[in-house]
């Protein structure tokens, strides 16, 4: 059989991730992906979550695909892409058709989504997704797959995920005038919750936070639906700027600290423990209380987790939570933020890294904080595995090589 690669790209407010994977094993049950290759890149041009500077997302863009390319040994030519940012909106679409025969076919289920998905969007919106939730059979709920149902009148729930149209272009353009194909946009929250969650979790109701630079992204699925996506204006950099005051030191300081010193639960720390941080002149060290560093961004830590649990108990979501919430994201590799969720959430909580489904190289995503970009592969693998179609071929050795060479000059 033909081998096919699938690789997803992240393109994140302060980091883009990269990975390059091949479907494995038999395609007619859920696909397993093999990693091949990871590539990150400091990310430029790119605030929010949103291109503001096409060139400079390009530079990265090739970056990271570039590093991945070349652990993997192989080239890609089309690429699934995370997209996310405070302007997705989300929300149900309903839909009903009459069946045509006396049983319910492929045609009478490609209609009611259809009509569930034909929804009036402003010209500056365009549809993500169109997720179906669940079927009603004259008037029977509940349904999961009606094809060869007997029946007369066919309802879809259609869960609709929209998104800014120029925001969504300028995210192709950059990787366009990188040398690749945009197969497909996914939704970063849904990606996520892919790579991080188990179908238990999701049938008992859980819900994946996903604390990222700039924004906190939340998922949550119940009875093995989606039931509500949401972006908030606030991640890890909020983190690091509470540090720059607090701490009075640069912003990169200020990052080296929170990655080697920060602890979300400060009870963790013991107060009489100092660490060294740069002083107000060049050459100059001081010692802190690294108590200190934990209030800090454990204030801001808690700040979030009380929105996200805010958000939730005002959608009446937060008692449908059986399986708690999984935590995942950059900011999720925080010594004590699953004690601190514990504690706002009143919940159990996890810190969900990627890993069901890889093999390979796959240690080498096995961090929350390439939960997205390995979570839009999965995407990419699942919608193979449906329709046969948005894979590369295996192209190694001098294709690849003539590959490279071509969006080099083009």
């Amino acid at each position: 059989m033909r081998a096919n690669l699938i690789a997803g790209l992240d393109v994140g407010t302060t980091k883009t991730s990269a990975v390059i994977t091949e479907l494995v094993g038999d395609t007619r049950r859920r696909p397993e992906l093999k990693v091949l290759g990871v590539g990150q890149a400091r990310s430029s041009g790119v605030r929010r979550e949103v291109v503001t500077h096409i060139e400079e997302t390009t530079e990265t863009v090739k970056k990271a695909i570039g590093e991945a390319e070349l652990m993997a040994g192989v080239s890609v030519d089309r690429l699934y892409v995370a997209i996310s940012g405070e302007h997705i909106d989300a929300r149900s679409s309903m839909g009903v058709v009459a069946v045509g025969e006396d049983e319910i076919t492929q045609r009478d289920l490609d209609r009611v989504h259809e009509v569930a998905r034909a929804v009036a969007l402003p010209p500056d919106r365009e549809l993500l997704h169109a997720i179906p939730q669940e079927y009603v059979v004259d008037h029977q709920g509940g349904v999961k797959d009606p094809v060869g149902m007997s029946g007369t009148r066919l309802e879809t729930d259609v869960y609709i995920v929209t998104g800014a149209t120029p925001t969504a272009n300028n995210l192709r353009k950059a990787v366009g005038r990188a040398g690749y194909r945009v197969q497909s946009l996914v939704l970063g929250p849904l990606a996520s919750a892919r790579a991080v969650l188990t179908e238990d979790e999701k049938e008992v109701g859980v819900a994946m936070v996903g604390i990222g630079a700039a924004t906190t992204e939340v998922a949550v699925y119940y009875e093995g639906k989606i039931r509500h996506v949401g972006v908030l204006p606030m991640g890890g950099r909020t983190v690091t700027n509470d540090l720059v005051k607090g701490l009075s030191i640069p912003f990169g300081e200020a990052q080296k600290a929170k990655e080697q010193f920060g602890v979300a639960f400060a009870q963790l720390v013991d107060p009489q423990e100092t660490v060294e941080l740069p002083g107000p002149s060049p050459g100059q060290k001081r010692h802190v209380a690294r108590e200190l560093i934990a209030h800090v961004v454990e204030q801001r830590v808690d700040e979030i987790f009380g929105l996200v649990a805010q958000e939730l108990e005002d959608r009446g979501l937060l008692d449908q939570l059986g399986a708690g919430v999984v935590v995942t994201g950059g900011t999720a590799a925080l010594h004590g933020i699953v004690e601190m969720g514990q504690q706002v959430f009143a919940l159990p909580v996890r810190a969900g890294v990627p890993g069901e489904g890889l093999t390979g190289l796959a240690d080498s995503v096995r961090r929350p904080r390439f939960a997205t970009v390995v979570g839009v592969a999965l995407y990419g693998a699942d919608r193979f595995h449906e329709t046969g179609e948005g894979a590369s071929p295996l192209a190694s050795g001098v294709v690849g090589k003539v590959g490279a060479w071509i969006r080099e000059f083009f």
